[in-house]
């Protein structure tokens, strides 16, 4: 997502030299026994956030190196943060469902002369044809079947590149075939490369200008396919064609399948049942790595903040959200908030969501709920969501600390809460876009790299292992780094979320005119 930076955030350093002092407290009617904001931030340290999330990394360790839905990993995950929540009194609701689970592992590499390997999901996509999809590995000399490199200055639909057995003559016997999309249907092409021997096969895209460039699926009735084939980017074609001598590995690997995952809920014991305050974040990592920051770090903040707010004497109920498969397609909350009768949907006040909250370069991203940054589209942010991003904002303010709009592009789990037109808000330190020159100005960091360079990668872990060295090495140097954590952020942020948490739960009215029982 693209960060811009908020119209508010020239005042920051001035308001906030004069505001650091201040203390946001607690509404006059909360009882004696409750906590100013300031007693909060002492309770949730950075030493206990860091135990939960080095819990997280040993769960990944000991399950096969991730924590996605579906594995193992996840429901130790699951059970950890249960175990927690019960040691601080909770009664967690721990919520199943079933969802259709994707594993892709599929593989394009250049091999020679020089190596080079291409993202799945990005670059190349495994076909789907309707008579199935063969799993397998090949290895071979690239075969350009009468593809045409200048394509972009023709009209659509002119390659007729790999639909005659003509197109395959000379090629050798375990080649891997390089066709271009278009004239006959994909299932022709693949059919007749392998009729003529090839190993494997690349579709690639036919790249017209402004289209036809990107990934398609290849679908359709391919009945007696046995190799694998993959349909690619017309720019990665090109790349593949433009080898002399090219040695190229095409494989198809993956699973497809129903698998149970779930939800983990939890609720203050006092507090105003009908008017909820709920704060989430998501708990499971993608399949390549530990997840320790996307999203380990918001989770382990949130969870920290239910040990601590739990002892208080509030004003609103809190529940707490830890959500599976939000890797998967935002399954989890999706599964959550439209199962609610409309009721229950009724006393909730507000989402918080916070979804990676410790990246290395980071940024304090506070989602636009007043949409000043004008990212969202008309009535797309529900009523309630500006008042909700004004504490946040007030709150980095008296920590001086500088802040920037993050869009409400739905992105995360907050989406399912804003379509059922829920107030929600949340914080995000930013994960694949590169970090600008003026917010190197106002945190520190690395221009031009992404907030997170190991966004849904194997080194989003606590022991640097899989980073790129000359990065974190100058990162380091500006921060204090573990592994993928950037700990200066995260004790910020640990400390924001639960002041913004125990604000709400004191009073909502600045959200939804429900005033604070006494």
């Amino acid at each position: 997502m693209t960060r811009r930076p908020t119209r508010r955030t020239a005042a920051v350093a001035s308001a906030g030299v004069l505001a650091a002092t201040c203390l946001l407290t607690v509404p006059a009617e909360a009882a004696n026994d409750t906590v100013t904001i300031r007693q909060m931030n002492k309770l949730i340290t950075l030493e206990a956030v860091m135990g939960h999330i080095e819990a997280l990394q040993e769960i990944s360790d000991e399950h096969g190196g991730n924590r996605a839905s579906g594995h193992s990993g996840f429901e130790a995950s699951r059970d950890y943060i249960v175990e927690q929540l019960e040691a601080a009194g909770y009664t967690p609701e721990v919520q199943a469902f079933e969802f259709e689970y994707f594993d892709e592992r599929s593989e394009l590499e250049r091999l020679s002369p020089e190596p080079h390997t291409f993202e799945e999901g990005s670059e190349f996509i495994r076909n789907q044809f309707d008579t199935g999809t063969p799993i397998g590995e090949a290895t071979g000399p690239l075969f350009p079947a009468d593809v045409r490199l200048d394509t972009p200055g023709l009209p659509a639909n002119t390659s007729t590149s790999g639909c005659e057995a003509a197109d395959f003559t000379g090629m050798a016997a375990g080649s891997i075939a390089l066709v271009q999309r278009g004239t006959c249907g994909f299932n022709v092409k693949v059919l007749n490369a392998q009729a003529a021997g090839a190993a494997g096969v690349v579709v690639m895209n036919e790249g017209q200008p402004g289209r036809d460039t990107g990934l398609v699926g290849m679908i359709g009735d391919a009945t007696g396919l046995t190799i694998p084939a993959v349909f690619s980017q017309f720019s990665v074609g090109v790349n593949l064609a433009n080898t002399p001598g090219a040695s190229v590995r095409v494989e198809v690997d993956f699973t497809a399948d129903t698998r149970t995952t779930w939800n983990v809920l939890a609720e203050t014991r006092k507090g105003n049942p009908d008017n909820v305050v709920m704060a989430g974040a998501h708990l499971d990592s993608v399949h390549d790595g530990a997840g320790i920051n996307d999203n380990g770090s918001g989770s382990a903040a949130l969870l920290e903040t239910a040990i601590q707010i739990n002892r208080q004497n509030l004003k609103n109920q809190v529940r707490f959200a830890w959500w599976g498969a939000e890797e998967s397609g935002l399954l989890g909350s999706n599964f959550y908030v439209p199962d609610l009768p409309q009721a229950e949907r009724d006393k909730i006040a507000l989402y918080l969501n916070f979804d990676m909250v410790a990246s290395p370069n980071y940024m304090f991203g506070i989602y636009d709920g007043d949409n000043s940054g004008g990212t969202a589209p008309p009535d797309f942010i529900p009523e309630g969501s500006a008042q909700i991003e004004d504490v946040f904002e007030r709150i980095y303010t008296r920590r001086n600390q500088p802040f920037n709009d993050s869009e409400f592009s739905g992105r995360s789990d907050y989406g399912a809460f804003i379509a059922a037109d829920i107030p929600a808000g949340g914080l995000f330190t930013g994960a694949e876009i590169a970090k600008t020159e003026e917010q190197v100005a106002m945190y520190g960091g690395l221009a031009n790299v992404p907030y997170d360079p190991c966004y849904h990668g194997f080194c989003d872990n606590l022991t640097g292992d899989g980073q790129d060295d000359a990065i974190y090495d100058a990162l380091r140097a500006e921060y204090d780094l573990v592994g993928n954590v950037n700990t200066e952020a995260l004790d910020i942020n640990a400390d924001v979320i639960g002041s913004v948490v125990l604000t709400f739960a004191y009073d909502t009215s600045t959200v939804n005119g429900v005033k604070p029982r006494r």
